[in-house]
């Protein structure tokens, strides 16, 4: 997906302000294992993935806890940064070559004050980074692992083939051994 599809599903803005907020944007590759946000530090630029797939994690002494996974057109963005100005919790990780737009900070909050359409685009994005946080962790609270499972091989099958097992166990919050089984009680039906 290229950056003006990813900025108008967001909320469409005319070309014009699409231009303004473009010239803000530096378009970078990253090879895989690279890091966006790194957790503790406070990250002054928002995210866009043109190409490839990340992961954001907590680390952790024994493990890291993946909470979130983004693959093309989605947005990274720390929220403790972005909203509080304080370092984040999360690591972002390219599990992939990818290629990402940033789009730093102090820049976009200077275009919410020239431009009402990019200022009601930056309030759309807030929105959708919510409602995509709530949708993620709700079925923590309802639904089973099991069900967890299905519902990301139906929405997101090539997940599968594009993140290491023990990622999507921890993005699932089970264990690989018990993806492992879930998948193979799966397939017998």
């Amino acid at each position: 997906m290229d950056i003006k599809n990813i900025i108008n599903s967001i909320y469409p803005l005319s070309e014009d302000s699409f231009q303004t907020l473009f010239a803000c944007m530096i378009k970078r590759t990253y090879y895989k294992g690279n890091l966006l946000v790194k957790a503790g530090k406070v990250e002054n630029s928002i995210y866009f993935v043109e190409q490839g797939i990340v992961r954001a994690y907590v680390p952790g002494e024994d493990r890291d806890v993946t909470f979130w996974i983004g693959a093309e057109g989605t947005v990274v963005v720390s929220l403790k940064s972005y909203v509080k100005h304080e370092s984040g919790y999360e690591t972002v990780e390219c599990m992939e070559n990818s290629v990402i737009y940033s789009l730093n900070q102090t820049a976009l909050e200077a275009l919410f004050l020239q431009d009402i359409h990019i200022a009601n685009w930056g309030r759309k994005l807030a929105e959708t980074e919510l409602l995509r946080t709530e949708e993620r962790f709700i079925p923590f609270l309802f639904t089973t692992a099991s069900k967890r499972y299905e519902e990301l091989l139906k929405k997101h099958p090539y997940l599968f083939a594009r993140i290491p097992l023990e990622h999507l166990a921890s993005y699932l919050g089970i264990t690989p051994v018990s993806l492992s089984r879930i998948r193979a009680r799966i397939s017998r039906r």
